[in-house]
């Protein structure tokens, strides 16, 4: 990876930790993005911190405008962002709540795409590599906003995948089942945590699409289920 420039969204994230550390370790220039974040939680002088709310089209097009002042284009989109929020049936489903699970998984997805990818037709072999959910394809009851939202995001990258194949660029998305983080542990103490995904598993996956290994994979949808 020496020589690409990698974005990585959630990059201080329970999952985006792991990523931006990856892609740091492999030689990459990482621009981490989140609501919050600060070029002091990787001291790397390959990282650069950039903040932003990549939900709402004004604050993507922020974020990438930086990005691209700072690396000269992007050769890498990690999307690790997204929510969750759920215990509700689809009746009991409140407006705000189902507006969230939108803004966050699927119109942030929207809005940085539609900003990041004119100049990332321009390297040739671009890369976009995003997050998804098991619930994507496998949604459960009480989770509707949630698995609706992540669904949505899902055929939108396969969307940008055949639209973008004349630029060499592809792109797929990571579908993993509960992922082991300190958020997911503290919300389901009694679970066993060795059944979940483990965040560096998921990391590796994403830095080998990224290579010129995953170049000829593209639109793809892989579960990573782990054991449960």
């Amino acid at each position: 990876m020496q020589g690409k420039v990698v974005l990585v969204t959630g990059a201080n994230g329970g999952l985006g930790t792991y990523v931006t550390r990856a892609f740091l370790g492999a030689g990459a220039t990482v621009i981490g993005t989140s609501r919050k974040i600060q070029h002091s939680e990787f001291d790397h002088a390959n990282f650069k911190a950039v903040p932003g709310e990549l939900s709402t089209a004004d604050g993507a097009k922020a974020v990438i405008d930086q990005a691209l002042a700072f690396g000269g284009n992007i050769d890498v989109l990690a999307h690790t962002v997204g929510g969750f929020a759920g215990g509700k049936s689809v009746v009991d489903t409140d407006d705000a709540t189902f507006q969230t699970m939108l803004d966050v998984n699927l119109n942030s997805t929207f809005y940085l795409l539609r900003a990041a990818l004119p100049s990332m037709r321009k390297t040739g072999n671009g890369r976009v590599i995003a997050i998804g959910s098991r619930a994507a394809l496998e949604p459960g009851a009480n989770v509707g906003a949630y698995s609706a939202s992540k669904a949505a995001m899902g055929s939108l990258i396969k969307t940008v995948a055949l639209e973008n194949q004349d630029a060499g660029l592809t792109a797929n998305v990571i579908l993993p089942g509960t992922m082991d983080t300190a958020a997911n542990r503290k919300a389901m103490p009694q679970a066993d945590f060795s059944q979940w995904v483990h965040p560096s598993t998921v990391a590796s996956l994403m830095l080998w699409l990224a290579r010129d290994a995953g170049k000829d994979v593209n639109a793809a949808v892989i579960p990573v289920y782990g054991a449960a």
